[in-house]
């Protein structure tokens, strides 16, 4: 025999197996014939048709296991199927019952139809509507316009809805909303376990609340225990936040949320958003955090300040204002017209007070400012007053062409004052020194300019120190260029870290 011919004779031969599988479970499945178990009367009227027969009273009829209950019916022995009016009660299982005043049942397709005051009961759900199919064979009720299902915490209304009895699922469609004393939820889409009342979102859904407003496209919620999970262009909002995220967790009972990727925490009254990976939100503990690539984003309409650093938390009053903003290592900063770099920074929301703690670094124009620590008050959203604690440098770049040519300030506190966002005055307190380099007006360098004292008072105007005027113990020195040696022309302490200065938003990254 050819090859050709074996294969083809192997085909012929599956398909007369599958075949005859479908055939003898066709035979298998052959539909029950309806039983009538009970009537007060039985008429027959051959107006009605062939083998038409008119049941009148207590009518129990029987098909498989089920009971199916009326006032009366019409039963058609050749179609298999019957008519049920008044009382109808369609005992499917020990859980599922179903009633209605109409019913028009087919035995051979095991179909019911079930018209006005419809209820399907089953557990600890009931389903209203006022037209309804239910496919005993593949277990599924469903209506196509309108329904509700009531449970113990929840009405579900929606226009179209399918009820698969055995998994005790139920799809909703078109006009979806759910009610229960803690909030309402409208969808698109819906798909709810009666069992374990657990909601699956299938399209766009809103859950509002006294709390807040939830927006999602896909996840689920248990409405039992309070518990969801949102995706999909997922936020919830607040009277003050806004948290966003490719999938959020909130907790309602212990009012606690959780996002993950491409995370924003708005916050609208103090206009600040905090993006990044991951994020917490506890508002009956009052703060929020964020992680993984956190950026702050402090808005104003002429020039915002980015922040970055490993961890950025918000904290709450009772009323739900945000009071301050930690930020916890590796701290960075950028706005056009200031820079900063430390390790930990602390924002008070309240005065407009930023606080910048170990190695802390500003830059404002030319200037570079350290000390221990450095407070910055900010008015109006512009630079307002500036104090430097401890160890404190002003440093400044005199000649960028030549080097070791920088003017300095050094003292143990001091306190800078801003016009316009720039520099314009520094007062020194303690110990004060400051080595400046003294130009004509073309820029001819005329000397260097060495003074101690105990404090000192600075002026300048664009950036550029106009005049000194030092206070107390006062010992100043003009030197020419050549008689300062290189190793002279810097305070002790010195550190010059431009290099590690932002000069672009992308580089609050680069530590």
């Amino acid at each position: 025999m050819q090859l050709n011919s074996i294969s083809g004779y192997l085909r012929l031969l599956f398909v007369n197996l599958v075949l005859f599988i479908i055939s003898s479970e066709g035979y298998s499945q052959k539909p029950a014939l309806i039983e009538i178990k009970k009537a007060d009367f039985l008429k027959y009227d051959k107006n009605l048709g062939e083998k038409v027969q008119r049941l009148i009273g207590h009518v129990i009829l029987k098909h498989d296991s089920t009971l199916l209950f009326c006032d009366s019916a019409y039963w058609h022995e050749l179609t298999n199927s019957f008519e049920g009016f008044g009382n109808i009660h369609i005992k499917a299982s020990d859980t599922l019952n179903i009633y209605s005043d109409l019913l028009n049942y087919d035995g051979n397709t095991r179909i019911a139809e079930l018209k006005n005051n419809v209820r399907l009961v089953e557990a600890k759900a009931i389903l209203f509507t006022e037209h309804l199919w239910y496919d005993r064979l593949h277990k599924i009720a469903y209506y196509l316009t309108g329904g509700k299902i009531v449970d113990t915490a929840n009405v579900l209304t929606s226009r179209k809805g399918y009820y698969y009895t055995d998994l005790r699922q139920a799809y909703f469609r078109d006009s979806v909303v759910l009610v229960n004393d803690n909030y309402t939820m409208k969808s698109d889409t819906l798909k709810y376990q009666t069992d374990t009342e657990v909601a699956w979102f299938l399209g766009p859904t809103i859950i509002v609340s006294d709390e807040n407003l939830i927006y999602c496209e896909n996840g689920w919620y248990d409405t039992k225990n309070d518990k969801s999970q949102f995706r999909k262009n997922a936020y919830m909002v607040t009277k003050e936040q806004k948290l966003s995220g490719d999938s959020l967790f909130y907790d309602r009972q212990r009012d606690y949320g959780e996002a993950r990727s491409n995370v924003a925490l708005k916050d609208t009254i103090q206009d600040i958003v905090i993006y990044g990976q991951y994020a917490e939100f506890r508002k009956k503990a009052g703060y929020s955090f964020v992680t993984d690539s956190a950026v702050a984003v402090m808005i104003d309409k002429k020039d915002s300040l980015f922040l970055h650093s490993d961890t950025l938390w918000i904290l709450f009053d009772t009323a739900q204002n945000a009071e301050y903003m930690l930020s916890y290592h590796h701290t960075k900063f950028f706005r056009n017209d200031l820079q900063g770099m430390c390790d930990s920074l602390v924002y008070n929301f309240g005065d407009s007070t930023i606080f910048l703690y170990k190695s802390p670094v500003l830059w404002s124009g030319k200037n570079q400012m350290t000390a221990d620590s450095v407070h910055l008050a900010i008015s109006n959203k512009q630079m307002d007053t500036l104090a430097l604690i401890n160890s404190c440098f002003i440093i400044s770049m005199d000649d960028t062409i030549h080097k070791n040519t920088f003017n300095q300030v050094k003292g143990k506190i001091m306190t800078g004052y801003f016009e316009n966002n720039n520099l314009i005055a520094i007062r020194v307190y303690g110990n004060a020194e400051s080595i400046f380099f003294v130009r004509e007006d073309n820029g001819d360098l005329i000397g260097i300019n060495k003074t101690t004292s105990n404090n000192m008072n600075i002026y300048l105007s664009e950036n550029e120190v106009r005049m000194i005027t030092p206070v107390k113990n006062v010992d100043a020195h003009m030197f020419p260029d050549n008689e300062v040696p290189a190793e002279e022309r810097l305070l002790k302490g010195f550190k010059w870290i431009e290099d590690k200065r932002p000069i672009r938003i992308e580089d609050i990254f680069v530590w």
